[in-house]
């Protein structure tokens, strides 16, 4: 076919190595440390249906009706509480948009910030869905390495002084894909370099109420609270399936994010909003919440506990306090596509870690998630992964 057909916009665009990746997964033989899936055994599956009902005999076929682009008030009304309630933020209900989850929020914010060749700055390894999302957009990525601590700040003075970025994308709460949170000293950092410019903050936080140690860290929302944007997303507390999320944003913004979002879909779908708000109207969320969290903990202490058995010397891997995903280093000069064409013939797979950068092939990282599967899996599975990992690096000795 004709190339020339499409817009110039999408030529560029990646296709989701992730979603291609799960294809592979179909073989129930197979484990897969490759997507990004809750686990579907803590689905609330009962409430749910309750709620379903419950909404039916509440509001009938009003249910069915179109309605405001801003979202549900009522469920925009419980999150802005949340706020209040687990981060001390303020935020305006009318500051508040419903999303078809998070990654609705990214494109919408790339639609009202991003022109084409605007500076922007995301993070290294950074989150897939992110950076295609943006690349629509056809912007100049400016990448910043992450370390265990959080941003590189001497790259972001770097960056700061030389351009004038229109947003920075980040996950300070367990990134995707590394895992890792930015320190207290780190936010308060990067807030001190962005304060007084232009630039404004999208704080992507999916994984935030997900925390199995330590102690919960500031929002850029605090500490520069006109210049950032949060996204949020009931994904991974709820369900992923009503692809529900929100943007938080200044009005300024929010006026504009509205634009965008009646021109994208008019509005969510009014069903599946009556029906979260519902849920979490007659439960008790944090219960919800506390029991994936116990889950999802013993979890990624099996992945842990496995890696440091499993893998041979040379290989690291960093150890998130929360979210879903472990992030680990080959040895330099080996690649981790080629151990993914190994790990297959050993019926296991990840996700390499070349998606995650803007400009790199042939990396020696890797994406591993420990959430949507139980705990011997995980053992066999990165007993499995060592295995392979000693076969790629057997020629090396």
């Amino acid at each position: 076919m004709n190339n020339n057909i499409f817009a110039d916009r999408i030529n560029d665009v990646p296709r989701s190595f992730i979603r291609e990746i799960l294809k592979v997964a179909i073989d129930h033989s197979v484990i897969s440390f490759a997507g990004g899936l809750p686990n579907r055994e803590l689905f609330p599956e009962k409430e749910l249906r309750q709620a379903t009902e419950k909404v039916f005999d509440t509001y009938g076929k009003d249910i069915f009706q179109y309605a405001n682009s801003e979202g549900f008030y009522g469920l925009r009304e419980y999150i802005s509480k949340r706020y209040h309630e687990k981060k001390n933020l303020d935020i305006p209900v009318d500051n508040i948009l419903i999303t078809n989850g998070s990654q609705q929020g990214l494109d919408l914010i790339g639609k009202i910030l991003v022109n084409e060749r605007d500076d922007i700055i995301i993070e290294e390894p950074g989150y897939l869905g992110a950076i295609q999302a943006l690349s629509i957009f056809k912007p100049k990525f400016n990448t910043i390495p992450l370390h265990d601590y959080g941003l590189d700040i001497a790259g972001l003075r770097t960056v700061m002084s030389a351009k004038q970025p229109k947003i920075m994308y980040c996950v300070p709460n367990f990134q995707n894909p590394s895992g890792i949170s930015y320190s207290e000293d780190n936010r308060s950092e990067i807030a001190e370099i962005l304060k007084n410019t232009g630039t404004i903050i999208i704080e992507d936080d999916p994984y935030g109420e997900l925390r199995y140690s330590g102690i919960s860290k500031t929002s850029f929302k605090t500490l520069l609270p006109e210049n950032t944007v949060l996204l949020g997303s009931f994904s991974k507390i709820v369900v992923p399936g009503f692809r529900l999320g929100w943007i938080a944003a200044p009005a300024h913004i929010m006026d504009k994010l509205i634009v965008a979002k009646q021109a994208a879909d008019l509005h969510t779908t009014h069903f599946t909003q009556y029906i979260v708000y519902q849920y979490l109207k007659d439960n008790d969320i944090d219960a919800h919440i506390a029991k994936i969290k116990d889950v999802y903990g013993k979890q990624l202490q099996a992945m842990l506990n496995s890696m440091e058995k499993e893998f041979p010397d040379g290989v690291t891997h960093t150890s998130p306090e929360g979210g879903m995903f472990v992030w680990a280093r080959l040895p330099e000069h080996t690649s981790s596509r080629k151990l993914l064409e190994l790990s297959m013939q050993d019926k296991v797979i990840f996700v390499p870690g070349d998606p995650f950068y803007v400009n790199r092939q042939e990396t020696n990282t890797m994406r591993l998630n420990f959430s949507c599967m139980n705990e011997d899996t995980i053992r066999s599975g990165i007993s499995r992964l060592g295995k392979s990992i000693n076969k790629l690096l057997r020629p090396l000795t």
